[in-house]
């Protein structure tokens, strides 16, 4: 078993970055960033200006914001301002209303109240920035580094906050030095008592596939697997179930349902992606509490690992990571051992490594389809004792450096490609 202080301090940061979340991430981030702005200035303000880099305006471009109906930042913006509350952090919009959201449409018929960019010359890939106007009064706030992580405020020129220096000892400070086998050891021999807490992450986000069948959102991938005719592909089977648990809490959030997940090291789709399989997997399986809570916790801290190395935001599209964790979870639950959990993740990195990721939006419930699948197949051959070996393409013997790989690949060789990605998606005819 761990030292006591480890296991401490995986848990601090468990409760760190598994959290609930309304809606997608960024564009809720964008929200609880104005929400700050306005709290600020002390009154409704009449012009709002939002400065973001290229990587959380290409997350927040096309996705459904809770409860409205509608898609895109202005909306998220608007609401920020109107009934945000920053407290609320990535639910920043929970107390939403007919009144308010009818509020936030008048808001942003007047293209004048809201101006959204670019940032430029910016080296983090989540930042925000909000500046909120009303009358001679101005208030600024700014994210950075992490959805909820405020580095600097003023208000008309006096500084309330300033991080910004320390952003990058921060993340160096708060970093915990995690390894394939730390992550087995702690799921598997911490007390289960201490991680109980992971079955929350269960109940949310199960849930929200729960309520997503009671509608209809996105491209309703979740509901299409389900149907009859549906069962002459998929079969009636563990497969087929776990594939639509997953896409319908996709389907939903991305629809813009105003229904909590719990999400992954910022992300609600790596929440769902990391729990939901791993959840129906075990009760299919007929598995124990203890077991399921134990698969939980290695499918989510595998999550949290990868996403350690390849940052918050990237250009690989975060089913690759989750899935990687929900494999492992799987195979913990089939009675696979650490080696087998190896041979899992060596099977996901030689199949989804280079899957982009072009911003948050409906059809995210296709690609997340994509990585489950992957992570059902790699566990099952992994459990027949056959993997990709380092002879093949980026796999290496040892485990951790083939995540290292993978992570190095979506965080620096992908980077042109998330270049591209943000030029088609800001040119298009309809943006």
């Amino acid at each position: 078993m761990l030292d006591k202080s480890i296991r401490e301090q995986i848990i601090e940061l468990i409760h760190q970055q598994v959290v609930p979340a309304v809606g997608c991430t960024e564009p809720m981030a964008v929200a609880l960033c104005t929400a700050r702005a306005t709290e600020d200035l002390c009154k409704r303000p009449e012009h709002i200006q939002v400065l973001l880099s290229g990587n959380m305006l290409k997350n927040a471009m096309g996705v459904g914001i809770p409860g409205t109906g509608m898609i895109g930042l202005p909306i998220a913006v608007a609401l920020g301002a109107i009934v945000g509350k920053s407290q609320y952090q990535l639910e920043v919009i929970k107390d939403l209303t007919p009144e308010t959201l009818e509020e936030g449409k008048q808001f942003i018929k007047d293209p004048k109240h809201i101006d959204i960019k670019l940032k430029e010359n910016i080296s983090e890939k989540l930042y925000i920035e909000v500046t909120c106007t009303a009358g001679e009064d101005s208030a600024t706030a700014i994210i950075a580094g992490s959805h909820t992580n405020f580095v600097y405020e003023e208000r008309n020129g006096k500084v309330l906050l300033d991080k910004r220096k320390c952003l990058g000892k921060e993340k160096e400070q708060q970093a915990l030095n995690l390894n394939m086998k730390t992550v087995w050891e702690f799921a598997t021999t911490t007390p289960l008592d201490e991680i109980r807490f992971m079955l929350s992450a269960r109940d949310y986000n199960i849930h929200a596939a729960e309520e997503s069948k009671k509608g209809n959102y996105g491209h309703c991938l979740g509901k299409t697997i389900e149907r009859p005719l549906s069962h002459g592909i998929f079969g009636d089977s563990i497969f087929s179930h776990i594939i639509s648990e997953t896409a319908l809490a996709c389907d939903a959030r991305m629809g813009g349902a105003m229904i909590p997940v719990m999400s992954n090291s910022g992300s609600g789709n790596q929440g769902i992606c990391a729990t939901n399989p791993v959840a129906v997997f075990a009760k299919e399986n007929e598995n124990t509490e203890e077991e399921l809570i134990r698969a939980l916790t290695l499918s989510h801290l595998t999550a949290i690992y990868i996403k350690q190395s390849l940052g918050t935001l990237s250009a690989l599209c975060g089913c690759v990571v989750a899935s990687t964790g929900a494999s492992c979870g799987i195979v913990y639950l089939m009675g696979g051992d650490y080696s087998r959990v190896c041979a899992a993740i060596q099977n996901m990195v030689a199949n989804l490594t280079g899957m982009i990721c072009d911003g948050a939006k409906p059809s995210c419930s296709i690609k997340i389809c994509s990585g489950v699948s992957s992570a059902l197949l790699s566990a099952l051959l992994s459990m027949q004792h056959h993997q990709v070996t380092s002879a093949e393409g980026i796999v290496d013997d040892d485990v951790d450096k083939s995540i290292h790989n993978l992570t190095s690949i979506g965080k620096e060789a992908m980077n042109p490609t998330d270049d591209m990605v943000l030029d088609i998606m800001t040119h298009k005819n309809n943006c």
